[in-house]
């Protein structure tokens, strides 16, 4: 049984470098295939959207020079790289998915359209979910609350390399402790840091919650669609 039918899974990209300094770690992607098939075989409807810092981040090339939207962009096409990575292994352990991209850039991926990912989601194709919203200014953070919101998902899960929402930094405080429910009010009174603000904003106005979880231990990810309590919800 699992509690939530259609999710938007949000991933950094820097989860994907495993225990590199960059680029894609060929087992941790292997992993998190395998955990998306869980997904799937469960009977629930997958879109993913992937970060691209584990390649290029579109702030830190305006500090090396670059113009910001140009670094940006760049930032995108990152996460068009992560996305075919992770079509690549789904392929390969024989689950079906499609990478939409926010800008036309055919043949690598079909060109976003809310009604095709739909249809994809309910024949049981995983979604992937690339290019950021098209646009420079705007963090994939802001591309999963956009996505989930028009394809209607019930939830977002974020996965991370720590199991919630803490009072602090738990890799910087060891006091710190961890919420396993907080509202979307407290979180901005608290200043925590869950997603940014514009994300934030747009999952509070549409009643999207989010649900922070550590995606680096393996089986994790069913356990959330199950219901099962092991990170921290964000809600109302």
């Amino acid at each position: 049984m699992i509690k939530y039918k259609r999710i938007l899974l949000k991933l950094s990209g820097e989860s994907l470098m495993g225990n590199s300094g960059y680029g894609i770690d060929s087992e941790r992607l292997n992993e998190y295939a395998e955990q998306i098939k869980e997904l799937q075989e469960a009977g629930a409807q997958v879109g993913i959207v992937i970060g691209g810092g584990n390649i290029f981040r579109g702030l830190s090339g305006v500090t090396s020079g670059f113009d910001r939207v140009k670094g940006d962009q760049m930032g995108m096409l990152a996460t068009v790289i992560n996305s075919l990575a992770l079509q690549s292994a789904l392929t390969n352990i024989n689950v079906k998915s499609v990478v939409y991209t926010a800008v036309r850039m055919e043949p690598v991926g079909e060109l976003y359209s809310r009604d095709k990912v739909v249809e994809n989601l309910q024949s049981g194709t995983v979604a992937i979910l690339s290019g950021g919203t098209g646009n420079p200014f705007f963090t994939t953070d802001t591309a999963s609350a956009l996505r989930a919101v028009e394809i209607g998902a019930e939830i977002i899960l974020k996965g991370t390399r720590v199991d919630g929402v803490y009072t602090a930094d738990p890799e910087k405080d060891p006091k710190a402790t961890k919420y396993n429910h907080i509202t979307f009010n407290e979180v901005i009174k608290r200043e925590l840091n869950v997603m940014d603000q514009t994300a934030f904003t747009m999952c509070r106005e549409n009643n999207v919650p989010i649900y922070v979880f550590d995606m680096n231990t393996t089986g994790n990810l069913l356990k959330v669609v199950q219901g099962k309590d092991i990170g921290t919800l964000v809600s109302r």
